[in-house]
């Protein structure tokens, strides 16, 4: 019996032009580079205009995606935007993205999840579309994370950059295997008693303020080592699948080591890991389609591989995906 999955059926993204590099932070931080690739792999990140809003980032990264599906804007009846960083309070940074794209009348929203959101936001179009609720969805990650940095606190500005990552979401019909395009499974979380250990001290109903990003690292990273495994291992078993079946592990982008304890814990081949934190730093919800688009474009990632999705960001909110292209 055929049954209709939600594929993803093209892939873009988009980084500012600006680079901002480790010697560039030390200039005015106190730090060097050493100091930050040892702790974190990060060599430089993007930094977007002081003109240049998020959902300028999420349109040239949709843009992008729908030329890889071989659709055009006229196609899209949905569009979900996770950002943590939207133009305005509202509306939804996704009906920003509408216009600017010329789409048509459709759904159009923003989910916020923080680095957890695109995962968050892909299962949402995987219901609408797996139900014929949507026929051709945008799901884009778009963030602009140097906008919430404390520039004086070293222990986080260094880990953040600016960036977009888009996909278009259409569905295809399957035999309903894990032999079948599309997506597979999920497994999505949250700890809403976690919020201490990564939050912005601001926002419309407390500070009034848009507030900066504070953070406590260290127990940040042993929670993400332990629940991200714990999701992977759940989204795979949702999926009919097993971790050694994974052609390519794309995983959020915060830290080397995060997503080096990860891999360890798992059992994972380093060379199936798509890496991109070296260049991009820490993009937040965009960090996962950025990485999908990376290794698209330099020929890893071919159609019929399965990939594995993982995030986990403030909430604590964290999830994983697998899916075959």
């Amino acid at each position: 019996m055929s049954v209709v999955r939600s594929a993803v059926t093209g892939v873009g993204s988009y980084l500012p032009e600006q680079v901002v590099t480790n010697d560039d932070l030390a200039k005015f931080v106190d730090t060097t580079d050493q100091w930050i690739v040892e702790r974190t792999g990060i060599r430089q990140r993007h930094r977007a205009r002081e003109d240049q809003p998020t959902s300028d980032l999420a349109t040239e990264a949709a843009r992008r995606a729908l030329a890889d599906a071989g659709r055009t804007a006229a196609d899209v009846d949905m569009i979900i935007v996770a950002t943590t960083t939207p133009d305005m309070t509202f509306p939804a940074t996704a009906a920003i993205v509408q216009r600017k794209l010329g789409a048509p009348v459709c759904i159009a929203f923003d989910v916020q999840a923080v680095c957890s959101g695109f995962v968050y936001a892909l299962s949402i179009a995987d219901g609408f579309v797996a139900r014929g609720q949507a026929r051709c969805a945008l799901v884009i990650g778009a963030e602009e994370m140097t906008r919430l940095m404390d520039w004086s606190d070293r222990t986080t500005c260094v880990l953040f950059g600016d960036g977009a990552g888009a996909v278009v979401v259409e569905p295809r019909e399957g035999q309903g295997t894990s032999a079948d395009q599309g997506i597979l499974g999920f497994a999505l979380r949250a700890d809403g008693t976690k919020t201490d250990l990564l939050y912005v001290d601001g926002g419309p109903s407390t500070s009034g303020t848009v507030g900066h990003l504070r953070m406590l690292g260290n127990q940040v990273f042993r929670h993400a080592v332990v629940n991200i495994a714990e999701a992977i291992t759940a989204a795979c078993a949702a999926s009919g699948i097993t971790v050694p079946e994974v052609d390519w592990f794309v995983p959020h982008q915060a830290n080397q080591r995060i997503i080096k304890g990860v891999g360890d814990r798992l059992g994972l081949d380093e060379n199936k890991v798509i890496t991109t934190v070296a260049d991009h730093a820490n993009t937040s919800a965009a960090s996962i389609p950025l990485a999908l688009d990376t290794a698209i474009r330099d020929g890893r990632i071919q159609k019929g591989d399965l990939v594995l999705l993982e995030a986990m960001g403030g909430g604590l909110t964290w999830g994983a995906c697998a899916f075959r292209l």
